[in-house]
């Protein structure tokens, strides 16, 4: 049909080839629709049961608390209600301390160190390039649909705001990256704190005026000599909570170590290896719990929020363009990214962590939603555990997409409300502060509203308008949350691609020698690949 001289086959023939193969398509997927039997149903259902049950769970639990709200349900009576909610993320959260330790130890430790540094370098790159994406996204979505057009006068205010300097805030993060005790940053973060003290003042005056008001009046003379100055001061405090980047930091260092005392280290590397494969175990179990608990969770919620009539006009333009932005980056430019990089189809990858991002949806915390994370990346997607060890604990603490949009799109929107025209240079800055408040946001629930103060007095705009955005916070907090996991998520497949050729090399290293204990000479020696048969190789080849 074309021709053999170079021309531009016809239109038309084409056309036939593309009807051609459309009609091929048709004929397979109905081959395949018609070859479907029973037992191929039932092993889907049995593959994709935890995803199903969660799902369900979602929309009952919507349900279930739009049902229960004509009841007006008292305080107490809605914490008795969330009760099984609540338990599954205190169930969650007690498995988040071992695991970030146990697996980047053995991730890092299963890697040479010029492995692991390149790895380290792409995860960095790759986080601070969408981090800055999703902040212009943030603040082009704001910029041209200006949801804060008009005043903040009828708007409804919720809450109160705790006041932080910047300079005070990036310290304590740098603090909490070193903890003094190791024991105290599994439940405590360094914060500082603030608190009022009287200063003596020591007034200079001259010695005429000063003996004419001791001969006039003592207490006047006193008074004018000293006077007590009041001024709020930096005082060392915590608050409760895991010091995840502290430990992150530990654990990235006690694994380098690990993994360059070679055989002298093996003992150490397999205990945090058992201990993560056991940590996983409990996972499992846990997902069987966790529909249930994400049903009472959403439902709870809905119950508990205010009414929907203080969601005013402005208000929900906010709403709606925070979900916008939040779209665009979690449907477009994240699967882009992840085809551009890979070329393979991140449909298919994001379809493997459909569960994680449920579990983040209900319980609006990137931490505590790191075990199902690992489980939806190694399981189902198959991603190398070397990488989802390393990438996901690091992840999770310090990669804020969703926080970093929703924060740099909040200030402008705050500045829209008081009718503040914000120039070239004071954008930047809210780009800047708003990605760099976004690592130090604890991967806890709302975290984002702490971090807001810091972009808000960067660029002078008054941080106690944040209470006008807190009444729908607890929605959107869910929504950036999903958006984190799942820029963690992509991150990992991204980081694993590129990785894969020091991944191969280091398997062939491990291929060609085995450890085997020996008590009569050194407590582990080399033995040759010959052997292989008899011993089974370390559980880190496997992967």
């Amino acid at each position: 049909m074309t021709k053999g001289n170079g021309e531009d086959p016809k239109p038309g023939s084409r056309m036939e080839r593309i009807q051609q193969g459309v009609r091929k398509r048709t004929l397979l997927a109905k081959k395949k629709v018609q070859s479907i039997t029973k037992d191929d149903v039932k092993s889907y259902l049995m593959r994709n049961a935890f995803v199903l049950f969660t799902v369900v769970a979602v929309i009952l639990g919507v349900i279930l608390g739009f049902s229960l709200r004509p009841y007006k349900m008292s305080y107490r009576e809605v914490k008795y209600f969330s009760f099984p909610g609540e338990l599954l993320m205190r169930m969650l959260q007690m498995l988040v301390l071992p695991l970030i330790v146990s697996s980047l130890v053995t991730g890092i430790a299963a890697l040479d160190s010029k492995a692991s540094g390149k790895m380290g370098v792409r995860a960095v790159v790759y986080y601070m390039s969408t981090t800055i994406i999703a902040v212009l996204i943030g603040i082009i979505i704001v910029v041209i649909i200006h949801p804060g057009k008009g005043t903040k006068e009828n708007m409804h205010r919720e809450g109160k705001i705790v006041q932080v300097t910047a300079a005070d805030a990036f310290l304590d993060l740098i603090r909490n990256m070193f903890p003094p005790n190791l024991v105290e940053a599994c439940f405590k973060q360094f914060k500082t704190n603030y608190e009022k003290r009287k200063f003596k003042v020591a007034i200079p005056s001259n010695d005429t005026s000063t003996v004419t008001s001791i001969i006039g009046n003592v207490s006047e003379a006193m008074e004018a000599l000293t006077r007590m100055k009041e001024e709020i001061v930096p005082v060392p405090g915590s608050v409760n909570g895991v010091n995840a980047l502290g430990l992150v930091v530990f654990s990235i260092s006690f694994g380098l170590v690990i993994g360059s005392m070679r055989e002298q280290g093996q003992a150490l590397k397999d205990f945090f290896d058992s201990l993560n494969e056991a940590i996983m175990r409990l996972v499992a179990l846990i997902m069987w719990y966790a529909p249930l608990g994400i049903l009472f969770l959403i439902a709870g919620k809905i119950v508990e929020m205010e009414d929907m009539g203080v969601i005013g006009g402005q208000l929900a333009m906010y709403t709606v363009t925070v979900i916008i932005g939040l779209l665009i980056h979690a449907v477009i430019v994240l699967p882009l990214l992840y085809f551009v990089i890979t070329r393979k189809n991140p449909w298919v990858f994001i379809g493997g962590l459909i569960q994680a991002l449920v579990t983040a949806l209900g319980t609006s915390s990137s931490s505590a939603t790191l075990p199902v994370t690992f489980k939806c990346l190694e399981e189902i997607n198959g991603v190398d555990k070397r990488v989802t060890r390393f990438v996901l604990p690091v992840g999770a603490t310090i990669n804020m997409d969703g926080t970093a949009l929703y924060e740099a799109l909040a200030a402008i929107f705050i500045a829209q409300v008081n009718n503040f025209d914000l120039n070239f240079g004071q954008i930047i800055t809210i780009s800047i502060t708003a990605t760099a408040a976004s690592i130090g946001a604890a991967g806890i629930p709302q975290a984002g509203l702490v971090t807001m103060v810091i972009v808000l007095t960067s660029v002078g705009l008054p941080t106690d308008d944040i209470t006008l955005i807190i009444a729908v916070d607890w929605f959107l907090d869910r929504l950036r949350t999903t958006t984190n996991v799942l820029g963690d998520s992509i991150g990992a497949g991204i980081v694993e691609h590129l990785s894969r050729h020091e991944l191969k090399n280091r398997d062939a290293e491990m291929g060609n020698s085995v450890i085997e204990e020996n008590e009569m000479k050194k407590p582990y020696q080399l033995i040759s690949q010959e052997n292989e048969n008899e011993k089974p190789i370390d559980s880190e080849t496997k992967m």
